[in-house]
């Protein structure tokens, strides 16, 4: 017996911050959809984040404009589960259609019908429009790099959850960007001797002059920023909600017992051998800093704002001996390591989506997460429409532009029974 064919308007794969935020918003505009989660609601927060985490935003600024954290101070960083919750909470709230524990296994389109076939763990969909909110952080990526040594214990960032994992000894840490710094940080303060692999990166102030850099780039308009900047696509940004939330400072780590490394290029035999560019990234990541802060200070002047001068914002440490003499080769049964963690970022998956809505090099061919294919629709994407639209307010504005574009396709597809 063939089984039942369910038929929808939207279906979205996905019930992180982009599938409840496009639940949202298709809810607010009347079109019938679904949501499907292989797993929970916001599954990674909980399980794919290591224990200590926080929101790198202020409750205030990182939450959907709907509803506020309960019960914390709208500057603090929320932690992990409260910000799973959170999104638990939200889609309860308008009764988001989620379904959860269902896989989607293919989405296909086939000739003479209208829409997409969608196959799932629970049975098979026809939808007229799919949106893949599945967002950038999918399948964790360890360079080719990585050494085959089955005396070092060896994880991804995204299984990391806490010093006691590890095994006894020295940690290398490879990837400074916000996990990296800040999983590198617990270890030292956890008392671990810690390698840290640095390569380009933006740093900017957690905060400065009574504002937090949130609030900065947003007054400064630079959230708003339509194109990533040449040669920065795979930039990671160094900042941090942890303890409190506080400037990464890479100069400050190093004086408190960190050691700091280049980028890391190979490994020969028991060596780690790293690039002579240490200084160089730190010095880079400095002028990301310092350039905000003078934006901050013309910003301050140019709108006669009462906000108290930070002199000492501007001054940086002296050098430390690991920049002036960098470490180039590691030998790490010497050095101690017997763990490495990688901090090296996701890859996208997309078997599933079996459309013709990717370009040459297999990513989302798109504009403003409108798809070249008609129906398809992606939503989480890093830099999708600006600089803030990986963030969970940034998410949801996206999330009304894509339900603002579906609603025009439907008034076309219903034309002339709308007339």
């Amino acid at each position: 017996m063939t089984a039942k064919i369910q038929h929808i308007d939207t279906l979205i794969v996905g019930a992180g911050q982009a599938g409840i935020a496009m639940s949202e918003h298709l809810t607010r505009q009347n079109v019938p959809h679904i949501v499907l989660e292989k797993s929970r609601i916001a599954e990674a927060w909980r399980t794919r984040r290591w224990d200590s985490l926080v929101a790198n935003g202020p409750a205030w600024h990182d939450r959907f404009p709907g509803l506020e954290f309960p019960n914390v101070d709208p500057d603090c960083f929320v932690k992990k589960d409260s910000v799973a919750d959170y999104f638990e909470a939200y889609a309860e709230k308008f009764e988001a259609p989620v379904h959860t524990g269902v896989e989607v296994h293919s989405v296909t389109q086939e000739q003479g019908v209208s829409g997409f076939k969608v196959v799932t763990s629970e049975g098979v969909y026809q939808a007229q429009r799919v949106v893949s909110a599945t967002g950038p952080f999918q399948t964790p990526v360890i360079p080719a790099i990585a050494p085959k040594n089955p005396d070092l214990y060896q994880i991804h960032s995204a299984d990391y959850h806490n010093p006691e994992q590890l095994p006894e000894g020295a940690v290398m840490v490879v990837g400074a960007g916000s996990s990296g710094v800040q999983i590198a940080d617990e270890l030292l303060q956890s008392g671990r001797k810690v390698y840290l692999s640095v390569g380009p990166h933006d740093r900017p102030p957690r905060s400065y002059r009574g504002r937090d850099f949130v609030w900065w780039l947003g007054v400064l308009g630079l959230w708003d920023a339509a194109a990533n900047e040449p040669g920065k696509e795979h930039v990671t940004i160094a900042v941090s909600g942890a303890f409190g939330g506080k400037t990464i400072d890479f100069r400050k780590l190093a004086k408190e017992g960190m050691n700091l490394v280049g980028r890391t290029q190979s490994f020969e035999g028991d060596h780690a051998i790293f690039g002579d560019d240490l200084a160089a990234n730190i010095r880079e990541g400095d002028q990301n800093y310092l350039s905000l802060l003078r934006q901050a200070d013309e910003y301050i002047a140019k709108n006669g704002l009462d906000l108290p001068e930070e002199p000492e914002a501007h001054q940086l440490l002296e050098d430390p001996d690991c920049m002036t003499n960098p470490i180039l080769d590691l030998n790490l049964s010497e050095a101690g390591v017997t763990s490495i963690i990688w901090a090296t970022g996701y890859s996208t998956e997309y078997n599933w989506l079996e459309v013709d809505a990717f370009d040459e090099k297999g990513q989302p061919d798109h504009h403003r997460g409108v798809s070249k294919a008609a129906g398809i629709y992606f939503l989480g994407l890093p830099w999708l429409s600006r600089r803030g639209s990986t963030f969970i307010w940034g998410v949801w504005h996206d999330a009304k532009y894509i339900a603002d574009q579906i609603v025009i396709q439907r008034q076309y597809q219903h034309y002339p029974d709308q007339a």
